[in-house]
């Protein structure tokens, strides 16, 4: 399950008999991969004998919202395919309640009739359909699904964050007060409408933010996010390009778009960066409105916002940008621009993320501006553009 529950319990417990807090509370040594989950052992109640890679749920041929959850699951590192990687879910119905039908499993009622499992494919890809989950009433829960995991390598199942919907004009005031944990990565769906079907994709990362998973637990501090988690919003100063001038937040203007943001910190490699600059440049031409390309420079030594300024605009005219942001920060540790939430390492030569529609794809650190590492870039952005569209079922980008 997921922080709605753990940060509701006694709300959930009186009003929904469903909804079961987790405690993590216990010991490291002891505790087991995700901490306890209360309800976890319903997830193989009456489990099929054979699982495939998409499963459509009752609510799907029902007179309700269609809606249709496709993505991949990838191992801890965010780029190498999962397969066999059993995800249970389970949801409300179009009134908000877990409800059940005749025939239900006698163990399961909690969960209601709204449920079932998809194991990730050789790809690590799964798809859902289902209908739309509605929020519970008179609550001000978000709607959402819930969501288990069971990897053959792990003997408990743990869960993830639910998903929820950004359109939900409940989430804003309830992830204010409740942050998501980003369990496997931000549940966070974009939904598009095709037709009358909403499609969706998400991405799992096993052992993103999951205590004691053996696969994360010795990795190293690296500079940046998580590939899988949001990116977060942040307003540098521009400097030179598009919106010279201003303060715009990348991901709050451009977010349902592809963004390269190249950090460079208390190391910038001028030489480098004008390679970078000019990379960055010709992939914001070559995709058009579809990419949007920022520099962000946060040098904490000897700041000053003129000098820096200055800097920036004699780079830009250098280089004959047109399409790339240059901007800057005071330091990558900055609280007033926030840029403190993108977690850069500022001694490191430079950090570059790739999102699309403000997760997280791919990230890079330390990297210098070759041919191929132009291309592996490129083909995280060509990977990850409509990656799960193309799919029965789903709509082309």
């Amino acid at each position: 399950m997921s922080n709605y529950l753990s940060s509701l319990t006694i709300i959930c417990l009186l009003a929904f008999s469903s909804c079961e807090a987790q405690s993590t509370h216990q010991k490291k040594d002891t505790a087991p991969v995700g901490g306890n989950c209360e309800t976890c052992e319903l997830m193989f109640e009456g489990i099929p004998d054979k699982i495939g890679s998409s499963d459509t749920s009752a609510g799907w041929y029902e007179n309700a919202q269609k809606l249709i959850v496709a993505g991949r699951v990838f191992q801890a590192d965010g780029k190498t395919p999962a397969a066999n990687i059993l995800i249970y879910y389970w949801h409300t119905d179009a009134k908000g309640l877990y409800s059940n039908k005749s025939g239900s499993h006698s163990k399961t009622l909690q969960h209601g009739y709204l449920r079932g499992w998809v194991k990730s494919d050789s790809n690590g890809n799964y798809m859902i359909h289902t209908l739309r989950p509605a929020p519970y009433p008179k609550e001000d829960i978000p709607a959402h699904i819930h969501l288990l995991i069971k990897e053959p390598t792990i003997a408990n199942p743990y869960y993830v964050d639910d998903l929820v919907f950004d359109e939900d004009p409940l989430l804003i005031k309830h992830l204010k007060k409740y942050p998501a944990e980003e369990r496997g990565g931000n549940g966070i769906l974009r939904v598009l409408l095709n037709g009358k079907v909403l499609v969706a994709e998400h991405d799992i990362i096993l052992g993103l933010n999951i205590p004691n998973h053996p696969a994360t637990k010795d990795l190293p501090k690296e500079s940046g996010l998580s590939i899988g988690q949001d990116q977060p919003s942040f307003i540098p100063y521009h400097a030179y390009g598009p919106d010279k001038g201003s303060r715009a937040c990348p991901v709050c203007k451009y977010g349902r778009y592809h963004g390269i943001i190249f950090f460079a910190g208390n190391r910038p490699d001028w030489p480098a960066i004008k390679h970078w600059l000019q990379f960055l440049e010709l992939s914001a031409e070559q995709y058009k409105d579809s990419l949007k390309a920022y520099f962000v420079y946060g040098d904490e030594r000897n700041y000053n916002a003129a000098d820096r300024q200055q800097l920036l605009e004699s780079l830009g005219k250098e280089l004959k940008l047109q399409r790339t942001a240059l901007t800057y920060v005071p330091s990558m540790n900055d609280q007033e621009t926030e840029m403190y939430l993108n977690k850069v390492d500022p001694n490191a030569e430079n950090t570059i993320i790739i999102y699309k529609h403000r997760r997280i794809v791919g990230k890079f650190v330390n990297l210098s501006p070759t041919e191929n590492h132009f291309k592996n870039i490129k083909t995280v952005i060509e990977t990850s553009k409509g990656k799960y569209f193309g799919l029965k079922g789903l709509p082309h980008e």
